[in-house]
C-alpha cells in the first residue's frame, strides 16, 4: 500500500529547540501517549485504540502489527520505551546524522521525567 502524502521531519528542529533532554521528555511523552497504561508497553490494541491520536485511524490491523514488528527489537510482541525511541530516531531521516551533541548525550529512557 503506496501511501501518498508529503514528510516534513520536524525532530532535528525540536532537539534544536528543546535541547538533548526536552526531546527525549517529549519523546518519552509520545510513548506514554499509546502505551497501555496497565502494562507499561504500547501493545497492538494500545496502538489501535490511540491510532486516531495519529490520523491513522484508518490503518487495517495488519498494517497495525507492522508498525510494532518494525519497533519490537525484543520480539516480545509490544514496544517499551527504549524501543519506541530507538524507533523514533530510526524513522527520523534528519536524525539519522543526527547532530553530535546528541550522540554524546548520556540519558535514561526509563527514568520519569
Amino acid at each position: 500500500m503506496a501511501l501518498d502524502f508529503d514528510f516534513e521531519d520536524y525532530f532535528p528542529s525540536m532537539m534544536q529547540r528543546l535541547g538533548a533532554e526536552g526531546f527525549i521528555m517529549e519523546l518519552c511523552n509520545g510513548f506514554r501517549l499509546l502505551m497501555d497504561g496497565e502494562k507499561g508497553l504500547i501493545t497492538f490494541e494500545s496502538l489501535k485504540r490511540n491510532s486516531i491520536l495519529l490520523g491513522l485511524q484508518d490503518l487495517r490491523d495488519e498494517e497495525l502489527v507492522w508498525m510494532l514488528m518494525e519497533g519490537d527489537l525484543d520480539g516480545d510482541g509490544a514496544i517499551n520505551q527504549m524501543e519506541f525511541c530507538i524507533l523514533m530516531f530510526r524513522l527520523s531521516p534528519g536524525m539519522k546524522v543526527g547532530p553530535k551533541q546528541w550522540m554524546d548525550y548520556e540519558f535514561d529512557v526509563n527514568n520519569e521525567m
